[in-house]
C-alpha cells in the first residue's frame, strides 16, 4: 500500500482545526463523520477516501466514541502522539466546558428562536451527511458488487436497529469483500502511524488492568465511583453516544449521585452542544462531584476507546497487509457507506416541514456547489431556523 506522505502539520494547526470543528459539529457522531470527511479528504487531503474509511471501520469495530476516536486517528496520522492528543482537547474541549458551565448555571434556554436554531443545526447536519455519503459512495462503492454490500448493510442497520447492528454489518461486509473481490488490490492507505508491538501490549494491558481493577476502588467516594463507571461505560459502549444513557442512568441515579431530573436535563443539554455526545460525562461528574469529578469523569469515559484503538493499531496494519484483508476492506468500507446511508435516512426524519427541506436544500447546495466550508453552513443555517421559527 501507498504510504501517507509526510506531510506532519504542527501541533497548533492540528490542535485549531479541531477547535473549530468542536465548535461547529453539531449533528451527533454520524455528522461529525461527514464534518471531517469534509474538512481532511476533501479540503485539505490529509487522507483519501479509502484510508478514511479504512479508519472509520476500525473504529466502527471497536467500542467507544467513534468519532472521537476516528478524530484521535487523524491527529496520530498529522503529528504523533502529541498530535491525537490535541486533536482530543480541541475537538472535546468546547461541548464539555459548555456542560460543565450548564451544570453550574442549572437551567436551559428556551423560546422560538432558540428551537429554530436548534432545528436550523440538525438540518445543516442532514446536508453535511449527505454530502458525506455521495462523495465516499463514488469512491468506496464504484461496482456492482459494492454497491450491493453497501445496501444490504443500509437494509441490516434500518430493518434490525440495535448496538451489535453496525460492527456485524461490517464484518459481514468484510466477508462478502473477500468472497466477491479477492485479490483486487486495495486502493487505500495506512492512514495512522505505525505503533510498537510492546507498546499496543503495554496499553491493551493497562486497559484490562483498570478495567477490573476500578471496580475494587469503587466504594472510596464519588468521584471513585464516577470513574469505575464512566470507565465501564465507556469500554461497553458500541452504537454512539446515546447508548450512554441506559449505561450510565441506573449506575448514577441508583448510587444517589445525581437527581433522576438532572439527569436528564442535562442530557437534553448535551443534544444542542457541538463535538462528542461523550461529553455529557462533565456535565455528570460536575454534578455528582464538583471540578474533580468532571474531569475524572471526562478521562474515564474517553479512555477505553483510545486504549483500545492504539492496542488495536500494530495488529490492524499486519492484517490489512494480506490480500485477503485487502478484499475484507474493501467490502468493510463498502458497509460503512451503507451505514452512513442508513443514518441519513433516519436524519431525514428530522425535517418536519417544507420549510426545512428547504433549507436543507439550500445547505446541500452551498457545501456541493458553492464549497462553502460546513461551520460557516452550520452558522448560516442555525440563524436563519431561529429567524424563520
Amino acid at each position: 500500500m501507498t504510504p501517507v506522505p509526510d506531510r506532519t502539520s504542527p501541533l497548533p494547526e492540528v490542535f485549531l482545526i479541531f477547535l473549530r470543528l468542536g465548535l461547529t459539529s453539531f449533528g451527533g457522531p454520524v455528522a461529525h463523520l461527514g464534518y471531517f470527511r469534509s474538512e481532511f479528504v476533501a479540503r485539505r487531503g490529509w487522507m483519501t477516501d479509502a484510508a478514511f474509511g479504512d479508519l472509520l471501520a476500525l473504529c466502527q469495530f471497536l467500542p467507544g466514541p467513534t468519532s472521537s476516536q476516528v478524530g484521535f486517528g487523524i491527529g496520530l496520522a498529522r503529528a504523533g502522539w502529541p498530535g491525537a492528543l490535541a486533536a482530543f482537547a480541541g475537538f472535546t474541549l468546547p461541548s464539555a466546558l459548555a456542560l460543565i458551565g450548564f451544570a453550574l448555571l442549572a437551567g436551559q434556554i428556551t423560546g422560538g428562536f432558540g428551537a429554530g436554531a436548534l432545528q436550523g443545526l440538525t438540518v445543516a447536519a442532514v446536508a453535511i451527511v449527505a454530502q458525506a455519503v455521495i462523495g465516499m459512495a463514488r469512491t468506496l462503492c464504484p461496482d456492482a458488487a459494492r454497491a450491493a454490500i453497501a445496501a444490504v448493510a443500509l437494509g441490516a442497520v434500518l430493518l434490525a436497529p440495535g448496538p451489535l447492528t453496525m460492527p456485524l454489518a461490517i464484518c459481514g461486509g468484510a466477508l462478502a469483500g473477500m468472497t466477491l473481490r479477492r485479490g483486487v488490490a486495495t486502493t487505500g492507505a495506512a492512514p495512522l502511524r505505525p505503533v510498537a508491538p510492546a507498546l499496543s501490549i503495554a496499553l491493551l494491558a493497562l486497559f484490562g488492568l483498570l478495567f477490573l481493577g476500578l471496580p475494587l476502588l469503587a466504594s472510596f467516594g464519588p468521584v471513585a465511583t464516577l470513574a469505575d463507571t464512566m470507565f465501564r461505560a465507556g469500554a461497553l459502549v458500541f452504537g454512539g453516544g446515546h447508548v450512554l444513557l441506559p449505561l450510565l442512568e441506573p449506575a448514577l441515579i441508583g448510587e444517589g449521585l445525581i437527581e433522576p431530573e438532572a439527569f436528564l436535563a442535562g442530557y437534553g443539554a448535551t443534544q444542542a452542544m457541538p463535538g462528542p455526545i461523550f461529553t455529557f460525562a462533565g456535565y455528570l461528574g460536575m454534578v455528582a462531584a464538583g471540578p474533580a469529578g468532571a474531569l475524572v469523569a471526562l478521562t474515564a469515559v474517553f479512555l477505553p476507546g483510545f486504549l483500545l484503538l492504539a492496542a488495536a493499531l500494530p495488529w490492524w496494519d499486519r492484517l490489512r497487509a494480506l490480500p485477503a484483508a485487502q478484499s475484507a476492506l474493501q467490502g468493510a468500507n463498502a458497509a460503512v457507506v451503507g451505514i452512513l446511508g442508513a443514518a441519513l435516512l433516519l436524519m431525514i426524519g428530522h425535517i418536519g416541514s417544507p420549510r426545512d427541506a428547504t433549507l436543507a436544500i439550500g445547505c446541500f447546495v452551498l457545501l456541493s456547489a458553492w464549497r462553502c466550508p460546513p461551520w460557516a453552513v452550520v452558522i448560516l443555517s442555525g440563524a436563519l431556523g431561529g429567524l424563520l421559527a
